[in-house]
């Protein structure tokens, strides 16, 4: 099932710097100047179903396995297209709005690119 997706739309001029600490943030196009400075700026409106461990993420043709979730995330991405993808592989995450990822390299980012987070349904 597809939770989300999105294409982004725009790189901010410091997202390199966090790429380099293995960390994206992204945000919504309403995303006010100063956090789209450092955010990956996508066109996502709607999460259809919480995102969990075990989830996957798709940058293009790149997929990472979700390793932990915040309790923070889901309404951070629902209301404001906001998430903190950490490329660190820790099962645990460090602050209540991260989404820990497999330990890779991030790939080339541009505008285009598609986001895609694909996972079980959530039981009701």
């Amino acid at each position: 099932m597809i939770k989300y997706e999105a294409t982004i739309t725009e790189i901010g001029p410091l997202v390199d710097e966090f790429i380099e600490h293995k960390i994206l943030v992204l945000f919504g196009a309403e995303a006010p100047e100063e956090l789209a400075e450092f955010s990956v700026l996508h066109d996502g409106t709607e999460l259809h179903d919480p995102i969990a461990a075990g989830d996957t993420v798709h940058l293009d043709d790149h997929a990472y396995q979700v390793l932990a979730v915040g309790e923070v995330v889901n309404a951070n991405l629902a209301n404001l297209g906001h998430l903190i993808l950490k490329f660190n592989g820790l099962d645990e995450p460090e602050m209540p709005g991260d989404v820990n990822v497999e330990d890779e390299d991030i790939p080339e980012l541009g505008p285009g690119m598609k986001l895609r987070i694909e996972g079980e349904a959530a039981s009701k």
